[in-house]
């Protein structure tokens, strides 16, 4: 008797095009039969793949649809139609695909770190998709600027090394020179940034599965739209417009990037009312090579019963 296949994320991905930039999307039905349509909105540093743990945990409670973000996940960067990476350009995209793939259905959106970012300031921008929403999901996503918990120095050399890799010519350097294969091979478990991805793990094949897949990421991504997104959310203030929903938000109580509390407070700020779950995650992001199991925490067990009573 043959064993049956475990699903795969290409088993589901198609291609994505819209305002004349191509990617991919991935859509996957719920486990079992439901109705409720979630939409995912991943993060920085990302891709499809990047989040098949998540998605599958997600598929517990719905039809989940992902797309590509332009500039991530090998789409085409907003360059290419003579448009910035901005984030009010991503919230106008976001909104695009809403309008076309649901048309007149509900969703539950989860966004995703810097997913919830552009979820948000979409929501700001156009105030008539909140009727869509039976659900509002971030899963660490953050609101403010205030919200990193980088010294001033770090928070500083951050901001100038983003907006001077963002020019064309020294991106391209920064791509093709410092994260090529070998240099990533050599250095990134070393990086500050880069450490907390291989804490404790001491297993040589895991190791090199995480350098592989991080390669992977750095080589789909823009660089330039990396760096320069990296800019625009260093600079963020989202507390400007109100929205009219309710947020549910997954923090991590060791985050290595966000003061919950400033968060939350950003967060109350926004929106309509505030739900704060914890999970008891050691990272900001569960590893890059996690499985639907490994991805569980990031969705406690308050909001799973919630998800669950969705139709």
């Amino acid at each position: 008797m043959k064993q049956k296949k475990s699903p795969r994320p290409s088993d589901y991905i198609s291609s994505l095009n819209i305002n004349g930039l191509e990617g991919r999307m991935l859509k996957i039905k719920a486990k079992k039969l439901k109705e409720t349509e979630i939409l995912f909105v991943y993060g920085h540093h990302s891709t499809l793949e990047r989040w098949w743990g998540l998605i599958q945990v997600l598929t517990n409670y719905g039809n989940v649809t992902v797309p590509d973000l332009p500039g991530f996940g090998g789409m085409d960067s907003f360059y290419k139609i003579s448009k910035k990476p901005t984030i009010d350009n991503y919230a106008d995209y976001l909104a695009t695909f809403i309008t076309l793939q649901y048309q007149k259905k509900k969703i539950v959106i989860v966004g995703l770190s810097f997913g919830f970012v552009v979820v948000t300031r979409m929501l700001q921008r156009h105030p008539n998709l909140t009727s869509k929403v039976t659900l509002l999901i971030s899963i660490v996503g953050f609101a403010h600027k205030d919200d990193f918990i980088f010294s001033k120095t770090r928070y500083y050399s951050y901001l100038l090394t983003s907006r001077f890799f963002s020019n064309y010519i020294f991106s391209k350097f920064f791509r093709y020179v410092i994260l090529s294969s070998p240099v990533i091979r050599l250095a990134y478990a070393k990086t500050y940034n880069a450490k907390h991805k291989f804490a404790g793990i001491e297993d040589v094949i895991i190791h090199n599965q995480i350098i592989d897949f991080e390669i992977e990421l750095w080589h789909s991504n823009d660089l330039r739209t990396w760096m320069y997104t990296t800019n625009e959310f260093l600079k963020l203030d989202n507390c400007k417009i109100r929205v009219k929903l309710p947020v549910w938000h997954v923090m991590v109580s060791k985050d290595n990037y966000f003061n919950n509390s400033l968060v939350e407070q950003h967060m109350r700020i926004i929106f309509s009312n505030y739900n704060g779950v914890t999970s008891n995650a050691e990272n900001h992001a569960p590893s890059i090579i996690a499985d639907e199991h490994m991805a569980q925490y990031m969705v406690p067990l308050k909001l799973k019963r919630i998800l669950s009573k969705l139709e």
